[in-house]
C-alpha cells in the first residue's frame, strides 16, 4: 500500500506550477487498497486555453522549433538524465496510481530515457535537406524539408501512464513541436515529475505544459484552433470520437487503440517454453496492455496439453500487493475496470467456456482492491464475446484451430489488429506465417515493440504509427522548395 500524499490544485504551464481556475478535484485511489491518498484539478476550459497559448507562443517565440534537432537534442538528453534521477520516486507513484508492479514501474524512467536518447539520436534525420532533380531539367531542383507541426495535445492512458505519453512526447520534441499533455484522470501524477526534470534540464518555458482535466472538457484541447497535431492512445471507442472530431477540422491524428492479439501455438511449439513466456507475451501488467495476445490459439491435437500448460502457469503466478516485487498480477487500476473484468468472466461463462483456472470473485486471501481472479477459458470459439471484444484484464482465451490456414483465419478473424505471437521451433517457417497476420506487429517465439521499429495498429486498432523514424513524420509537414542551379 502506498504511504504517499500528493495533493495538488495546479498545472504546468508556461514553465511553472499555474493554479486552475476550477476548485473541483479528481481524487486519486489506490487500487491495491480502495484509499484515496492525492488528488489534481478537474481543470477548465480556461485552463486548457492558458496551456494551449503558451505551447503556441513557445513554438512561435522562443526559438525551440528554429534552433535546430541537434540543440534539441542535446536538451532532450538532460531531460533524460534528470527523469531517471527520479525513478524511484516515480516508480512509487505509478504503482499508487494504477497498480502496476513495482518491478515493471522501476524501469519506468529508464524506458523514458531510452526514448528521448533515441530520437536525440535522429537530430540528423530530422534536419536532413533531400536534393531531388527536375525530371529532364537540369538546371532546376527541389530541396524537400520537415519542417514541425506546431502545438502537439498529447493524450495519455492510464496502463503505462509514462511509457505511452513518451512515445508521443520524444519524436515531438525532436521535431520541433512544443506540447500540452492530458494524463488520464486515473494517473496524473506521475508526470508532474517529468515536468520537474524539465524545469532542471533547461527546457525553454512553454515547450511543455501539463493539463489535468476530467473526460468532459477534453474535447476543448482536442479541438483547440492553436492544435495542429493530436496523438492518444487508449480505447476504440474513445479514439473513434477523436477521428471524428479531428476529421471534421482537417486535424491529423494519430490513435494507438484496443487489440484482441492472437498467440498461435504451432504443432512443433515448446511448451514449457510458451508457458515461460505467458505472463511476458500474454498477461503483462495483469492483463492492461493493448497488445497482449490473449487470445491462444491451439492445435485441435494438443489443445488439452496446451490448456492445461496455461491454466497451471495463470493458476500458479502470485497474486497480490503490487509493491511486493514477487507479485506478478494485482489490481485492476479502477473500481470501473475491474468490474469490467468480473463482467466478462460471468459472461464467458454464460456463453458456455469452461473455466479452466480462476472465475468470479476476488483471489482466495485477498479482502480489499480492485482484483479479479486471474481466469483462463477453455472450450471457446471465435465468435464469443470473450474472445472479440477487448477485457483489458487478466483473461485469456484458448481457441483450437484444425491446421495452419485456420489458425490464421483465427487470428485474423477480429475487429482489431495490434499484436500478436507465434510459437515454433522453426522461426523461418513462423516468419513467414506472421507476413500472413492482419496486424501492425507478430513476434516469433516472444513478443516486444522496439523502439526503433514502427509499432501500429490495423483495423479497429489505430491509426499511424509510433516508435522509431516513422515516428517523427507524425509531427512535421513536408515542404518542397523549388530552385535553380
Amino acid at each position: 500500500m502506498t504511504t504517499l500524499q500528493e495533493y495538488h490544485d495546479d498545472n504546468f504551464i508556461n514553465g511553472d506550477w499555474v493554479k486552475s481556475l476550477s476548485s473541483t478535484k479528481i481524487e486519486i485511489v489506490d487500487p491495491s487498497t480502495e484509499e484515496v491518498w492525492g488528488a489534481v484539478p478537474a481543470s477548465t476550459v480556461e485552463d486548457i486555453d492558458r496551456a494551449v497559448q503558451a505551447a503556441h507562443n513557445a513554438f512561435r517565440g522562443t526559438g525551440w522549433s528554429d534552433i535546430g534537432a541537434p540543440a534539441r537534442a542535446e536538451m532532450m538528453i538532460r531531460l533524460a538524465d534528470e527523469f531517471e534521477a527520479r525513478a524511484e520516486r516515480l516508480a512509487m507513484i505509478i504503482t499508487s496510481e494504477n497498480g502496476t508492479g513495482i518491478t515493471e514501474t522501476r524501469q519506468a524512467a529508464g524506458h523514458a530515457g531510452k526514448l528521448l536518447r533515441y530520437y536525440a539520436g535522429l537530430a540528423d534525420y530530422v534536419d536532413q535537406v533531400d536534393e531531388r532533380p527536375f525530371p529532364g531539367v537540369a538546371d532546376q531542383f527541389t530541396e524537400v524539408v520537415r519542417q514541425p507541426r506546431g502545438v502537439a495535445a498529447l493524450i495519455a492512458p492510464w496502463n503505462f501512464p509514462v511509457a505511452l505519453v513518451m512515445v508521443k512526447l520524444a519524436p515531438a520534441l525532436i521535431a520541433g513541436c512544443t506540447v500540452v499533455i492530458k494524463p488520464a484522470s486515473e494517473t496524473p501524477l506521475d508526470l508532474r515529475i517529468l515536468m520537474e526534470a524539465a524545469q532542471a534540464a533547461g527546457i525553454p518555458e512553454g515547450v511543455l505544459n501539463l493539463i489535468t482535466c476530467s473526460r468532459d472538457v477534453v474535447g476543448a484541447l482536442v479541438e483547440h484552433p492553436l492544435v495542429a497535431k493530436v496523438a492518444f492512445t487508449g480505447s476504440t471507442g474513445v479514439g473513434r470520437l477523436l477521428a471524428e472530431q479531428c476529421g471534421r477540422l482537417l486535424r491529423p491524428v494519430t490513435l494507438e487503440l484496443g487489440g484482441k492479439s492472437a498467440s498461435i501455438v504451432l504443432p512443433d511449439a515448446n511448451l514449457d517454453y510458451f508457458a515461460s513466456m505467458l505472463n511476458r507475451t500474454c498477461l503483462r501488467n495483469t492483463g492492461q496492455t493493448c497488445y497482449n495476445s490473449t487470445r491462444i490459439l491451439a492445435p485441435r491435437s494438443m489443445y488439452n496439453e496446451v490448456v492445461d500448460a496455461v491454466a497451471t502457469v495463470v493458476g500458479n503466478t502470485i497474486i497480490g500487493d503490487p509493491f511486493d516485487p514477487a507479485t506478478v498480477y494485482g489490481p485492476s487500476a479502477s473500481k470501473k475496470q475491474a468490474a469490467t473484468v468480473a463482467d466478462y468472466i460471468r459472461i464467458g461463462q454464460e456463453e458456455g467456456a469452461r473455466v479452466a483456472v480462476g472465475g468470479s470473485g476476488m483471489p482466495e486471501g485477498i479482502t480489499r482492491g480492485y482484483y479479479n481472479k486471474p481466469t483462463v477459458f477453455a472450450d471457446v470459439n471465435n465468435q464469443m464475446r470473450v474472445a472479440r471484444e477487448e477485457i483489458f484484464g487478466p483473461v485469456l482465451v484458448v481457441i483450437p484451430y484444425e491446421d495452419e490456414n485456420d489458425a490464421v483465419s483465427i487470428a485474423n478473424d477480429s475487429p482489431f489488429g495490434l499484436g500478436g505471437s507465434i510459437f515454433t521451433e522453426d522461426p523461418e517457417h513462423g516468419a513467414a506465417l506472421a507476413r500472413r497476420i492482419e496486424s501492425g506487429s507478430v513476434g516469433i517465439n516472444f513478443y516486444g515493440s522496439n523502439l526503433a521499429a514502427p509499432f501500429g495498429g490495423w483495423k479497429d486498432s489505430g491509426i499511424g504509427m509510433e516508435y522509431g523514424p516513422e515516428a517523427i513524420g507524425a509531427y512535421t509537414r513536408m515542404k518542397s522548395i523549388h530552385r535553380k542551379r
